[in-house]
């Protein structure tokens, strides 16, 4: 973003902060101040349901003084657009991979390489807001984009889905898999072997039953949620990215509330993302008896799946593309104990 860009941004906002603070005063000192909050989930996945969470705690930490309206199923733009509207201050919230939040600065990718974490607990520990490696880069993305990253909560692992049994990467030669449209997950489908296809979350359901891609990743939740089971057969448990998904604020908002404001803001962050992890990791164990339970095909290690052959071929293609730009990081993200 240029110099230039982050003036006009800087400018419209503040025009906008002014908007709002004549009406504040005209209502009286009990007018909710309203930010908007987009998403691209269902409102009934846990990714969704936290949005929600956190407005309801927002609101009763600061007594309804700022009320967050959340906009679910992409209403307001894909994923590009929702990082983007961010950081032009078009909304004041968003959740988004961290691999897409790269688009606005590039070394937040990093956080969603493939098979980077130890477990689910070093995951955490890394993306946790007291977590070094994280302050460095809210930092630069506060500086390239205007926008911070306000918590991060866990997202699930993600996992290949296919109609076909799938069990080492040489069985996806060919095979169209639809892809986050970003390049660390590009990378990664073509590393499982797969033909990536750049696909919105928000047409993935028709992608997949018209036959534009023979399969997607995604963790389970998200496929429970969305009923992907009516379209897929078979769950191939590649375990290749655990992730979290993390809720981005526009930083002229965050620096225009009040220090009480900010500290409930802060306090209802850290409440949501502890109970959206929870509800994450109680979930995974029923959400695959679930899609078990509609037909679907279960492939892991005891079924011939051959972890260690992805794993190897997913590693080799991130480090050709990506060892240069983050190898540096990987070493920080590694150290974390």
């Amino acid at each position: 973003m240029t110099f230039s860009n982050r003036l006009t941004r800087r400018g419209m906002l503040a025009a906008s902060g002014a908007a709002v603070a004549t009406a504040f005063i005209a209502k009286g000192a009990r007018a909710a101040t309203t930010l908007r909050y987009g998403h691209m989930h269902t409102p009934n996945s846990i990714a969704g349901a936290q949005a929600q969470w956190f407005a309801d705690a927002v609101s009763e930490k600061t007594g309804g003084e700022l009320a967050i309206q959340i906009f679910p199923n992409s209403q307001l733009g894909k994923l590009q657009e929702l990082a983007e509207a961010v950081s032009t201050g078009t909304i004041a919230f968003s959740h988004n991979t961290a691999g897409a939040i790269g688009s606005l600065y590039a070394p937040f990718a990093a956080f969603d390489t493939p098979y980077l974490y130890r477990d689910v607990d070093h995951l955490l520990k890394v993306m946790s807001s007291e977590s070094p490696v994280m302050q460095d880069l809210n930092q630069g993305l506060i500086g390239a984009s205007g926008t911070r990253a306000l918590y991060a909560f866990y997202f699930g692992t993600r996992q290949l889905t296919a109609n076909q049994a799938i069990k080492k990467p040489a069985d996806l030669s060919g095979i169209k898999i639809r892809s986050i449209p970003f390049p660390i997950y590009m990378a990664t489908v073509e590393g499982l072997g797969a033909v990536p296809v750049p696909v919105d979350w928000s047409e993935v359901p028709t992608a997949l039953a018209t036959g534009v891609v023979a399969g997607q990743e995604n963790p389970l939740n998200v496929l429970v949620s969305a009923n992907l089971a009516d379209v897929q057969s078979h769950l191939m448990l590649t375990g290749h990215i655990s992730a979290a998904q993390v809720v981005m604020m526009n930083d002229d908002v965050w620096n225009g509330l009040s220090d009480a404001h900010k500290e409930a803001v802060a306090r209802a962050a850290e409440e949501t993302r502890a109970k959206a992890t929870a509800e994450m990791l109680a979930a995974e164990e029923n959400d695959l008896a679930t899609l078990r339970g509609k037909g679907m095909t279960v492939i892991g290690e005891a079924e011939g799946l051959d972890v260690a052959a992805f794993r190897e071929s997913v590693k080799a293609r991130i480090s050709s593309e990506f060892d240069g730009e983050y190898g540096d990081l990987y070493a920080k993200i590694s150290a974390i104990a």
